[in-house]
C-alpha cells in the first residue's frame, strides 16, 4: 500500500515561486517519488521513466491497468532519442513541425526503457511538452519523465492542479500549480513504427497538418496481437461519475423528450451546451462553453469536473460538428459516455 499523503501545492507564479518549485520536483522525482506536474494538455503524473519501480508506482496510484502504456516526456529530440531504438527521417520532420507542443510520436523503444512504460510492448510514445514548467523540470532532472494523467484511471483527466489535488492529494507528496491547462486534452499520438503511420489517438494536432509532413496515414488503430501502443485507447476513457450523453437537438422541446425517455429526476440534469442554449427552467444547470475548437477544449474537462462536483445524475453534452478539426474532442466524449 502506498504510504498517505498530504499533498504539498507549490505556486509558480512569480520567477522565485517557480525556480523553488522546480528544485522540490526534481528531488522528489530523483528520489524514485511520484509528482504531478502541469503541461499544455492536462496535468501529468510524473515518474523518472528510468526508474521501473517508480513507473510502477504510477500504476498503483491511478489504478492503472498494466496493459496501458505510459507516455514518456522529454526536452529536447536528444533527450528522444535516447528513449527509442530507431529515429527515422520522418520522426525529425514530424519534431521540427511540431515540437514542442502536444504530439506523440510511437517509435521502437530503447533498451533503456522499463517495459513497465510500454506495457510490455516493443514501442514507446514520446512527446516534447510546451510547457516552461515540466521543461524546467526535465533539463533539471536530466532524465526522461513517464506521465499519464493525473487523475484515476479512466477518469476526467484534470486541468487544474485543484482537480489534481481533489482526487489525488492523499496519494502524493508533490502538486505543483502552473494554472489552467492551455490544450485542455490530451496529446495526438501518431504510430511511426508502422507505413504509412498510424493516427491511434486524434489531438488538437489535427489530421490535415499531419498529412502534409506524412503523405498519408493508416486507417484504423488497433494492433493485431492486441498489444496497446497508446494510452486513450480503452473502450471507456475520461469518464464523469455520472451517465453521459451526446445528443443533438432543434429546441428545447425536443432536448426534453430525449430527456424523458431516461427517467432521469430533472433536479440532476446538467447540459453543457454551445449553439442551442435551453432554458435552464428544467435542469439543475446550463454551461455554455465556446463553439470554437480550441475553446470547447480548454473548457470541456473542467465542466465535466464542475457536474461531479454538483453531483449531477446525468449530463447532456450538445453534439459536436462533423469534421476532422472536432475528432478529437468526438472521441474523448464518445469513450466519457461509454457504458
Amino acid at each position: 500500500m502506498s504510504p498517505a499523503f498530504s499533498a504539498e501545492v507549490l505556486p509558480t507564479r512569480t520567477p522565485r515561486a517557480f525556480q523553488t518549485a522546480v528544485r522540490r520536483a526534481a528531488e522528489l522525482l530523483r528520489a524514485g517519488e511520484v509528482v504531478a506536474l502541469p503541461t499544455e494538455t492536462v496535468y501529468g503524473l510524473a515518474a523518472n521513466a528510468m526508474n521501473a519501480a517508480a513507473v510502477e508506482h504510477i500504476f498503483e496510484i491511478k489504478g492503472r491497468p498494466a496493459h496501458n502504456p505510459i507516455i514518456v516526456h522529454v526536452a529536447s529530440v536528444e533527450m528522444a532519442r535516447q528513449c527509442v531504438a530507431r529515429w527515422p527521417a520522418i520522426a525529425g520532420k514530424l519534431a521540427r513541425a511540431f515540437w514542442p507542443g502536444p504530439l506523440t510520436l510511437v517509435l521502437p523503444r530503447a533498451k533503456e526503457i522499463p517495459e513497465v512504460v510500454t506495457a510490455g510492448g516493443p514501442t514507446v510514445g514520446v512527446r516534447w511538452p510546451n510547457h516552461p514548467f515540466i521543461q524546467a523540470v526535465l533539463c533539471e532532472c536530466g532524465f526522461p519523465l513517464a506521465a499519464p494523467s493525473a487523475n484515476l484511471s479512466n477518469q476526467i483527466s484534470p486541468t487544474t492542479a485543484a482537480h489534481v489535488r481533489k482526487h489525488l492529494g492523499g496519494k502524493i507528496p508533490l502538486i505543483v500549480d502552473g494554472g489552467r491547462s492551455q490544450v485542455g486534452i490530451e496529446s495526438a499520438v501518431l504510430d511511426l513504427s508502422v507505413s504509412p503511420p498510424r493516427l491511434l489517438r486524434p489531438g488538437m494536432i489535427h489530421e490535415p497538418a499531419l498529412l502534409v509532413i506524412t503523405g498519408e496515414l493508416a486507417s484504423g488503430s488497433g494492433d493485431s496481437q492486441g498489444l496497446l501502443k497508446s494510452p486513450g485507447q480503452l473502450r471507456k476513457h475520461y469518464a464523469p461519475k455520472a451517465k453521459l450523453v451526446l445528443w443533438s437537438w432543434h429546441d428545447e422541446a425536443a432536448l426534453n423528450a430525449q430527456i424523458s425517455r431516461l427517467k432521469v429526476r430533472s433536479c440532476k440534469i446538467h447540459v453543457i451546451a454551445h449553439t442551442r442554449i435551453p432554458s435552464g427552467s428544467r435542469f439543475s444547470a446550463v454551461s455554455v462553453i465556446p463553439h470554437d475548437v480550441a475553446g470547447f477544449a480548454r473548457a470541456i474537462y473542467a465542466e465535466l469536473h464542475q457536474c461531479d462536483e454538483a453531483g449531477a445524475d446525468l449530463i447532456v453534452v450538445e453534439a459536436l460538428p462533423e469534421t476532422a478539426e472536432w475528432r478529437a474532442l468526438a472521441d474523448r466524449l464518445r469513450r466519457a459516455a461509454a457504458g
